[in-house]
């Protein structure tokens, strides 16, 4: 199945969000504390990621 440049955006979308959640959830549950803000730090970046790759999606929406 040959995916369009829209439907890989949304799965990367997708992908990010999960990342999010998951690096937000371990930098609770995690004791050390230069690992839990490094994981708070990446899950900032991929919900960046996600805010950039949404608004390139809203991009082609308008089309």
């Amino acid at each position: 199945m040959d995916l369009t440049t829209k439907d890989i955006i949304k799965k990367k979308i997708l992908d990010a969000q999960e990342n999010v959640r998951d690096y937000q959830m371990y930098s609770h549950k995690i004791d050390d504390k230069v690992v839990a803000d490094l994981f708070g730090e990446f899950a900032e970046n991929e919900a960046m990621q996600a805010k950039k790759l949404r608004n390139v999606l809203d991009k082609y929406d308008s089309y």
